[in-house]
């Protein structure tokens, strides 16, 4: 065990240094995503680093999509050498906590670079626990919070320069820490094991806004099984229904009580381009929501986070050489959807397509007033989901993320 930084402050949750987890299963994580976008434009930043404490690894990742052309930059490093929130040219610092944080990304050989305030708009929305079970071991024990912002400063690629404007860019953000799903290659091999308990009802659908008008801003989420239900699941992301909107940082949130959609999807694929919610709140009152999506989906297999995105054969929590940091970038053409293309270490070409959509908003409040704007879109699609016609498609075996978008 070691001292780090952290253990200055009155903030420990256990009688350790804040270097050690009082758990040893390397599905313990903790990290951040940040994104900033411009609908009208089609330009997406995304950006996230995860801390793996019991691989002792920080990894990271930079990308920047225009119109679905996509540069991305992996980074990673031991971690307790440097318990920091940075990997060589990749920063975050904590200006005001949720209110500015700033993201840099120095010069480096993707030719991606960024100086960044992220802007809170309102408090962030922490989601109610994750917790799930197989054969009585917790195989996702977690807290996550949502946030929505604007951003201010600049994206530059390849010396092209895109001035980042309040107003004009969207930006949203997720922190989570603790035990999530079991993912390859520090997942329990199958083979060795019982078959995994069969859940009662299996999650088809995961979809999450973050919205940002004029005049609010807001976050919610809803999780259905292959019938279309919100109900509660056995599941990493269990929870039916949550969210709220927000006026400001000191008015009350507005809580919401559930959704219904009317989604049309791109052909060959699992992304949206458009969408009708009613969206009722806690009051009773329906609100309506309808978006178009700007640009193709974010595909983010590169990031970092499966097998088949480092060329190594790792992921954003492995190990990839001594070097501090390890660095590799890529760029590829996701424009026109579904893509081929063969994840390394692979031979043949996998279908892709993008979950991640940013779209112009218009949302009509309950007395009739009409607010429009931008949001960030997640949609997670697996396997069978009947109202929409989706069977459960023929996957490889070895990764199972068709919700990803990875068939």
């Amino acid at each position: 065990m070691q001292l780090t930084q952290y253990d200055e402050y009155p903030i420990h949750q256990s009688p350790y240094p804040f270097s050690y987890v009082p758990a040893s299963d390397p599905a313990w994580d903790e990290g951040y995503y940040f994104g900033v976008f411009n609908p009208t434009l089609g330009l997406f930043m995304m950006t996230g680093m995860r801390v793996n404490p019991n691989t002792d690894i920080i990894g990271g990742h930079a990308g920047f999509s225009v119109r679905g052309v996509e540069r991305t930059l992996r980074l990673s490093r031991e971690w307790r050498k440097n318990c920091d929130t940075q990997i060589g040219p990749l920063r975050y610092n904590f200006v005001e906590p949720f209110r500015d944080v700033h993201l840099t990304l120095d010069e480096n050989p993707s030719g991606l670079t960024f100086d960044l305030h992220w802007l809170g708009l309102a408090p962030a929305h922490l989601s109610s626990h994750h917790l799930a079970m197989s054969r009585g071991r917790r195989t996702t024990d977690q807290s996550r919070y949502n946030q929505v912002g604007e951003a201010e400063g600049w994206i530059a690629l390849n010396g092209v320069r895109y001035e980042v404007k309040r107003g004009e860019w969207g930006a949203v953000r997720d922190h989570s820490w603790g035990i999530y799903e079991p993912r390859p290659p520090f997942a329990p091999p199958a083979r060795h094991l019982p078959p995994a308990e069969v859940p009662k009802v299996r999650r088809a659908l995961r979809f999450s806004v973050f919205f940002l008008t004029d005049q609010r801003s807001g976050h919610f989420h809803l999780h259905e099984d292959e019938k279309g239900r919100q109900i509660e699941m056995n599941d990493a992301f269990g929870i039916a229904f949550e969210g709220g909107f927000d006026d400001g940082w000191d008015r009350p949130r507005l809580t919401l009580a559930g959704a219904r959609h009317q989604l049309k999807f791109t052909p060959g694929t699992r992304s949206v381009s458009s969408g009708t919610l009613e969206i009722e709140d806690a009051a009773g009152r329906e609100w309506q929501m309808s978006f178009e999506v700007t640009a193709p989906p974010y595909v983010i297999l590169p990031i970092g986070y499966h097998l088949g995105s480092w060329r190594d054969g790792g992921t954003i929590h492995s190990y990839h050489g001594p070097e501090d940091p390890v660095m590799e970038w890529d760029e590829f053409d996701f424009a026109n959807q579904p893509t081929e293309h063969t994840l390394y270490g692979e031979t043949h070409p996998r279908k892709l397509f993008g979950v991640e959509h940013i779209a112009n908003i218009t949302l009509r409040a309950p007395d009739g007033s009409v607010e429009t704007g931008m949001a960030q879109i997640e949609v997670f699609l697996n396997g069978r989901y009947e109202p929409y016609g989706f069977e459960d498609p023929a996957t490889m075996a070895g990764h199972g993320l068709v919700g990803r978008g990875i068939v």
